[in-house]
């Protein structure tokens, strides 16, 4: 196995009594997208600081690329956006990028204008007259303008609209597709749901669970949408093994599954003629939480 792109031991820091951090330990490998998830408070900026060298552990490591994050060469190769991303509120979007495009050393004009596009940015504008989500997009340009080895986003879709944050995500597997470690913290979990391989998940600055996605995905609840060519009577789905509700009306069913869902499939086909199958959404919020009691109980 390759040395993973960032590595935490143990990771802990403290503010004088506060504990902010704990132990933390997990592993983030080349190409791969990490979602940190933990609500606000959590101690997931703090951890991103010592990540970046910004703050200095109380007790046990990290590293980022195989080095400490002190190392001043590793600022290069590191993709950062903070959670409140300022600038000189004078400084426009093209005086930023050419800035850090002297401190990385080049700037590919090219990939430059794709990403503002992409992005729909405006960097001809003072940052100091840009909305939220308009600032959000200069800070993430800068984050992805030198195609870094590591890339370390905090909160990243911010006051982002929907078309520009399906945009920022396609970003994020591209980036990953090309060898790129991501690193991405939000206390809302589908900013991450459709990107992220694995979840480390904390709160009050300890490490709840390190899971796949998939694995996740699988364990929550789901919400079907089934349309039948006739109406059907609720009682379809009385006492099928999973099936914790059934919201009949008319020729259409909502029907909530825990675990798997072939009974309820099954049950449905036993009704009038089934046209259609959609998903309504699952419960990962609610799973969440169960995670969350469960490590209180221990």
């Amino acid at each position: 196995m390759p040395a993973p792109a960032i590595e935490l031991h143990e990771l802990s820091k403290r503010f004088g009594a506060l504990t902010a951090v704990s132990k933390l330990s997990f592993q983030v490998q080349r190409g791969e997208v990490m979602g940190f998830l933990g609500p606000n408070g959590a101690g997931k900026t703090t951890t991103i600081r010592m990540l970046l060298g910004f703050l200095r552990p109380t007790a046990g490591w990290c590293s980022v690329l195989g080095d400490s994050p002190t190392v001043p060469s590793l600022k290069a190769r590191i993709g950062y956006l903070p959670g409140d991303f300022r600038i000189d509120p004078t400084m426009t979007g093209h005086e930023l990028f050419a800035w850090f495009g002297r401190l990385h050393g080049g700037l590919d004009q090219a990939w430059l204008a794709a990403l503002i596009d992409r992005l729909q940015a405006d960097p001809g504008r003072r940052f100091g007259t840009l909305s939220k989500g308009n600032r959000q997009k200069i800070g993430l340009i800068q984050a992805f303008q030198h195609r870094p080895d590591v890339l370390i986003l905090d909160e990243p879709t911010t006051g982002l609209d929907p078309l520009v944050q399906h945009e920022f995500l396609r970003l994020v597997r591209e980036a990953a597709g090309n060898g790129a470690a991501v690193l991405f913290s939000s206390h809302v979990l589908p900013e991450v749901e459709h990107a992220a391989q694995r979840l480390a998940i904390i709160r009050q600055g300890e490490l709840v669970t390190v899971a796949n996605m998939r694995q996740l995905l699988d364990r929550a609840r789901h919400h079907l949408e089934l349309r039948f060519a006739a109406p059907i009577a609720p009682a379809l789905f009385k006492d099928v093994p999973g099936v914790v509700s059934a919201d009949v009306e008319g020729d259409t069913a909502i029907v909530a599954v825990d675990g798997p869902v072939g009974p309820a499939m099954a049950a449905a086909l036993r009704g009038p003629d089934l046209l259609r199958v959609s998903s309504a959404g699952d419960d990962l919020e609610d799973l969440f939480l169960s995670v969350y009691d469960q490590k209180e109980a221990r």
